[in-house]
């Protein structure tokens, strides 16, 4: 007969197994903590913030196209205000981008005011920097009328040197899981069609 959990316990070993679940074709991956963070040289200044940069590579969908870009977050706790880097860097892009787009879940569920989102020349970050937005690239900026996709429109196409990304100030969705972003990117030419350039995961924790 198996043994009686008591409810406080029960929810401890259920939380325990569903640590170790996997996600699609990732690995198992653990959320990263303050504690845990200097074990794996992080910079002070990022280990007491959030981070999506190489520490999770949950692949929502087993595509062999998948392609992990890599973030920061200022706060990943549900319901707080978060500074994002979404970062776009030399590699990630094969030519100039004259219009890029972010696609949402449907589960992110939170208001994107686009005079709060920037397109920037952004910084790595690394061991004793943070990620930051060095100069603001002029464009304009739409959210869709159903929240589900960011719209970026450069006043001249982007080159495909150096590491951009886009900043953008908002409060964290109310639910806490996994979320992918998907960025769409337009080369200029004479046919405006938008080729996958990869995707962000994020994690947003419980208070």
């Amino acid at each position: 007969m198996a043994p009686f959990l008591r409810p406080d316990r029960l929810r401890s070993a259920a939380g325990l197994i569903g640590a170790s679940l996997t996600v699609g074709a990732a690995a198992t991956l653990l959320p990263l903590d303050r504690t845990s963070a200097p074990l794996l040289g992080l910079a002070p200044a990022q280990a007491a913030s959030g981070t999506c940069e190489s520490l999770m590579s949950y692949r929502w969908e087993g595509s062999k196209d998948f392609r992990n870009l890599t973030c920061f977050m200022t706060e990943t706790t549900r319901l707080r205000r978060s500074e994002y880097f979404l970062k776009l860097r030399a590699k990630d892009r094969k030519t100039a981008i004259l219009k890029l787009s972010i696609s949402l879940p449907a589960n992110f569920d939170t208001k994107i005011n686009p005079k709060l989102v920037r397109l920037c020349e952004m910084s790595d970050g690394g061991m004793l920097s943070r990620t930051r937005c060095e100069k603001v690239i002029p464009a304009t900026v739409e959210v869709t009328p159903n929240g589900r996709a960011i719209e970026i429109f450069p006043e001249t196409p982007v080159s495909d040197q150096g590491t951009i990304g886009v900043h953008m100030t908002l409060f964290n969705p109310f639910t806490a899981t996994m979320y992918q972003l998907n960025a769409m990117a337009q080369a200029p030419g004479d046919i405006p069609v938008s080729g996958y350039l990869g995707s962000w995961t994020i994690q947003i924790e419980p208070n």
